[in-house]
C-alpha cells in the first residue's frame, strides 16, 4: 500500500512511500481508511516543529471501515463504520492513566507521530479506541470527530463557557470553528475573528449561524477568549480583549516560542485553560454533540483528495486557502 510519511528529522523529509500490507495483532483491528483529515499538527510535523518518530506514516484524524480483527477482538466490528482515538498505546498504570487522563501519559504513543498513521490505504488500530460513526454522518466529515474531541477536552472538561458569556474565538480554522460551535452549545454569545485573508473560512462560520468579523477587536471585555490561531498575534489579541477576571483558553498549537504580553494574565487575574489531545470521555461527548446535530462537521470539509495530492494540500493549508482537506486513499 502507499502512504504519506515523515521519513527524517527536521523540516521537510515528507514523501509518498510504499509499505507492506499491515495485519492486526492481538487486540487490534485493520481499518480501510475512507477519510483522513489534515491537521495543523501534521503541518508542524512536516516542518520539524512538533516531536515525531520518523520514519512513520503521518495522520491521526481517521474514519473508515473495519475489515479484519486480531485475536481477542469481537468480529462483530468487521464491516462497521468507525472513528478512532489517536493513541497507539499508553502505559495504563501511571497516575495520569489511572485518573482517566491517558492524553497526559508520559509513555503515550500515538498514530501519525510515533507509529504509522492514517495517511495510507489501511491502518492498524487498537480495538479499544474505536467508536461507531453516528448514523447519517458523511464518511469524510467523520474524520473531524478527532479534532472535535480535542475541542471538547479543552472546553468541556469542565465547561469553559457559561450561558450568556460573551465569547471571542480568534482563528477561523477548523479548531476555531469547532470551538465556536461548542461555545454556542454551552450558551455563549460567540464572535469569531479572522483576517481579511480568511474570507472563505469566515463564510463557513456565517453558514453555521455564527457571527464573524475581520475588524480588530481591541479591549472589548469578553468573558471568555479562545485562541485557535496558534500565533503570537492571536494570543495577544485574546489577552487584550478579555475582561478582568475572565477566562483565556489556549487551543491552538504554536509550534515554537512566541512573544506575548503575559503580564496581562496577572494584571487581569485571568483563568487560563488548555487541553491536550483528548480522553475517552471527551470522545463520547464529541460524538454525542454530532449525533444530536448540535455540532456540524460537514460544512468544514472543503475538499476530498487522493493521497497523491499531498504537496498541494500542505501548501494550500499553510497559506490558509482551505478549511479542512480530507484524504480518501481510494481516490486515484
Amino acid at each position: 500500500m502507499i502512504g504519506i510519511a515523515k521519513t527524517g528529522e527536521g523540516p521537510g523529509h515528507v514523501n509518498l512511500v510504499e509499505r507492506p500490507d499491515p495485519h492486526p495483532g492481538s487486540g487490534q483491528v485493520l481499518l480501510e481508511v475512507h477519510g483522513a483529515g489534515v491537521c495543523g499538527t501534521d503541518l508542524h510535523i512536516a516542518a520539524g516543529e512538533y516531536p515525531a518518530n520518523p520514519p512513520m506514516i503521518m495522520g491521526h484524524e481517521v474514519s473508515g471501515v473495519v475489515t479484519a480483527t486480531g485475536d481477542g477482538v469481537d468480529p462483530a466490528w468487521i464491516g462497521r463504520r468507525v472513528v478512532s482515538e489517536t493513541f497507539s498505546s499508553t502505559c495504563g498504570t501511571c497516575p495520569r492513566c489511572r485518573e482517566g487522563r491517558p492524553n497526559l501519559c508520559a509513555g503515550r504513543r500515538s498514530i501519525g507521530t510515533h507509529v504509522d498513521g492514517a495517511f495510507a490505504e489501511r491502518i492498524i488500530l487498537p480495538a479499544i479506541n474505536l467508536h461507531t460513526v453516528p448514523d447519517g454522518l458523511d464518511e469524510h466529515a467523520a474524520a473531524l470527530a478527532e479534532p472535535l474531541a480535542c475541542v471538547c477536552q479543552c472546553m468541556l472538561e469542565p465547561a469553559a463557557v457559561g450561558p450568556g458569556d460573551r465569547v471571542l474565538v480568534v482563528g477561523p480554522g477548523p479548531m476555531g470553528v469547532l470551538a465556536a460551535q461548542v461555545a454556542a452549545v454551552l450558551g455563549g454569545d460567540v464572535l469569531v475573528a479572522g483576517l481579511p485573508s480568511d474570507a472563505d473560512r469566515l463564510a463557513v462560520v456565517r453558514s453555521l449561524a455564527l457571527t464573524a468579523t475581520t475588524e480588530r477587536v481591541g479591549a472589548t471585555g469578553f468573558d471568555v477568549v479562545v485562541d485557535a490561531s496558534g500565533s503570537s498575534g492571536g494570543i495577544t489579541a485574546c489577552l487584550e480583549a478579555v475582561r478582568p477576571g475572565g477566562r483565556f483558553v489556549q487551543l491552538g498549537i504554536v509550534g515554537g516560542p512566541v512573544t506575548t504580553p503575559l503580564d496581562l494574565v496577572l494584571i487581569k487575574e485571568l483563568e487560563v485553560r488548555t487541553g491536550f489531545a483528548s480522553t475517552p470521555r471527551a470522545w463520547r461527548r464529541a460524538l454525542a454533540l454530532v449525533g444530536r446535530g448540535e455540532v456540524r462537521l460537514e460544512p468544514l470539509v472543503s475538499a476530498v483528495v487522493p493521497l497523491t495530492a499531498w504537496k498541494a494540500v500542505f501548501e494550500d493549508l499553510r497559506a490558509g486557502r482551505d478549511m479542512k482537506v480530507v484524504f480518501d486513499p481510494r481516490r486515484g
